[in-house]
């Protein structure tokens, strides 16, 4: 594994020895992959929502422990705009209190009511979201940290769609936090250009999608390794909610029906209802369901452990600050 290499307030904050967090992939985050996250030195997130009873989800929190034996790990929160459907978060973050969870992950809308609980349990958060006016307001409420997504991440990149190289340099600018950049990233090369842009660390999601650790069928994953950065399509806009997925037959025929201007969300259902997702997984029938995936997919071209995958992130970001050094020009 290779040793440290940057010190940022994300590793400080983590306690971990690279600036690289892997993002909650919804049916994907499991034990075996955030504790790989772990051991290889970065962080990760289990997604509650990808377990079909509350005991199996405790029982991936101890399996991690176990994996990780003891180091600490996160948990991923998503926040609907739809309260009834944020009633079970409290349940989720219940059990992680008790399995004493170190770190929150939240998504979606404003973590702010469940901050307190959060706070109180002694636990880090950071929360994902788009624009710089929600990463101000979430900052304001008492988030410990900000992911910021650019406009080439892979599930909800948000409707203003900011580019990745412009999020990078505005937000850490405007907050006091720790920020990581998302979206697109999936090279050494990018955490540098994230570091020099200001933020203190990349979040990566799509990029490890391949990792062998990823409970996914390897014919999904092998599809993973044929894509170029243009292999994505944006959907479900008429409905203000993009959704950066996969092009597959699924994705264009939502598209069509969007194109029609149907808005009647029940035509849809069908086509983009979660456990198709989850089918396409475990089959590996990568036509089946809106596969979340962004155009760090590009980056994506072998399936690797997650420790190879991080040394070799690790070993470009450094050949590309040795580049940068070999640029300086000598005065006098």
């Amino acid at each position: 594994m290779t040793p440290p290499v940057f010190k940022t307030r994300i590793t400080e904050l983590f306690g971990i020895d690279h600036p690289i967090l892997c993002g909650g992939l919804m049916w994907l985050a499991d034990a075996n992959y955030v504790g790989a996250v772990v051991n290889a030195g970065g962080m990760g997130f289990i997604t509650p929502r990808s377990f079909p009873t509350l005991d199996d989800y405790r029982a991936q929190l101890r399996k991690c422990r176990e994996i990780t034996e003891g180091k600490p790990f996160g948990v991923n929160i998503y926040v609907s705009a739809r309260p009834e459907a944020n009633v079970e978060l409290g349940v989720f973050l219940d059990v992680a209190i008790e399995e004493k969870v170190a770190f929150v992950e939240t998504a979606g809308f404003s973590p702010k009511a469940f901050l307190p609980r959060i706070k109180n349990a002694g636990m880090k958060v950071i929360h994902k979201c788009t624009t710089l006016r929600h990463a101000q307001s979430a900052a304001k409420a008492g988030v410990d940290a900000i992911a910021i997504l650019g406009a080439e991440a892979g599930g909800h990149p948000g409707m203003n769609m900011i580019g990745g190289i412009v999020q990078g340099a505005v937000v850490p600018a405007g907050l006091d936090v720790p920020v990581v950049l998302a979206g697109g990233l999936g090279s050494g090369r990018q955490l540098l250009a994230a570091l020099a842009l200001g933020a203190d660390g990349i979040l990566l999601g799509s990029r490890m999608t391949v990792a062998e650790e990823i409970w996914a069928d390897d014919k999904y994953k092998k599809r993973i390794t044929e894509t170029v950065e243009s292999d994505t399509r944006i959907v479900m806009s008429i409905f203000n909610d993009n959704s950066r997925v996969l092009d597959n037959a699924t994705a264009k025929a939502v598209n069509e029906l969007e194109e029609q201007g149907i808005t009647e969300f029940e035509q849809y259902r069908p086509l983009v209802q979660g456990p198709n997702q989850r089918d396409a997984y475990a089959s590996g029938d990568f036509d089946q369901g809106t596969l979340s995936m962004g155009q760090s997919c590009a980056f994506a071209n072998e399936i690797a452990s997650v420790e190879n995958i991080f040394d070799d992130i690790l070993r470009d970001a450094v050949a590309m600050r040795d580049r940068l050094g070999g640029l300086a020009v000598e005065n006098g």
